[in-house]
């Protein structure tokens, strides 16, 4: 069954979540806002397995045990790698129904997905808010060249499973699918917020190594590469970057710019 949610607000979205008596949400440490009296709240180190949220009791004794440990450390270990958080906070109502509110950590827009186990979703690093519990959480490395040039997109979060998840960008949301626009688009590494399995992403140098090239990479504001969405799906973007948020306050602090180098030589927030 999906999660009964709600999305509320305009600049700084929240969602608001209805919980059946024992269902389950969890949310990534940071992102609760809310909710009733009998909504219990419990944090962990390790995700969801697909179990219900719940965790395993040492099944198969020592072994089991041990098992379940060095599953927990490769999760921590993925999510240290990716500059996630740590821990997840799990919401359990009890005794009726219950409310829990979150939101996300930039004004923006959010976004509930339905997942029926035949897709996964990719989102941005940080997109995250909550999910119903039968949704596992994974991070997905972009390799290679490909991966480390793409800046906001080499770390990815990964969403599997049956049920509802809720993601959360910065400014406005559109919803494209390449397949409308010749098969292929080209965007901001910064604007992507989520795709579907199937797309294939990756990342391509603004222009060539020629006198237009150089211009497009110093003054264009995008630096050396752009994103690339190939494939059949529904691909989310946004309407403003990390970077250029953390430019627009620099700039009306009086602290570092973007200058008229643009993208290439500006200062990424962190």
């Amino acid at each position: 069954m999906t999660l009964q949610q709600e999305i509320v607000g305009n600049a700084m979205q929240m969602a608001v979540v209805n919980l059946r008596p024992g269902q389950t949400v969890y949310c990534e440490a940071g992102k609760f806002l809310f909710k009733t009296t009998n909504v219990t709240m419990e944090t962990r180190l390790s995700g969801p397995s697909g179990n219900g949220g719940r965790q395993q009791s040492g099944s198969g004794g020592m072994g089991g045990m041990l098992r379940q440990a060095m599953g927990t450390a490769m999760q921590v270990g993925q999510r240290m790698m990716a500059g996630e958080s740590l821990a997840f906070q799990y919401f359990t109502s009890q005794g009726g129904e219950g409310t829990v509110g979150f939101a996300g950590v930039l004004p923006g827009e959010m976004r509930a997905l339905e997942l029926d186990g035949t897709r996964a979703w990719f989102a941005e690093k940080d997109a995250f808010v909550a999910a119903e519990s039968s949704v596992e959480f994974g991070i997905a490395f972009q390799g290679g060249r490909t991966g480390m040039s793409g800046g906001e997109g080499f770390v990815l979060e990964k969403f599997t499973g049956h049920g509802t998840v809720i993601i959360a960008g910065a400014g406005n949301f559109i919803d494209l699918n390449p397949a409308d626009f010749g098969g292929r688009i080209e965007v901001d590494t910064g604007c992507v917020v989520a795709f579907e399995e199937g797309i294939q992403y990756g990342v391509q140098r603004v222009g060539g190594l020629n006198r237009q090239g150089i211009m497009n990479a110093v003054f264009g504001g995008e630096g050396l590469s752009l994103a690339t969405l190939e494939g059949n799906g529904r691909v989310i973007l946004q309407s403003l970057t990390i970077e250029s948020l953390a430019n627009a306050l620099k700039k009306a602090q009086g602290g570092d710019k973007q200058g008229p180098t643009g993208g290439l030589f500006s200062t990424h927030a962190g």
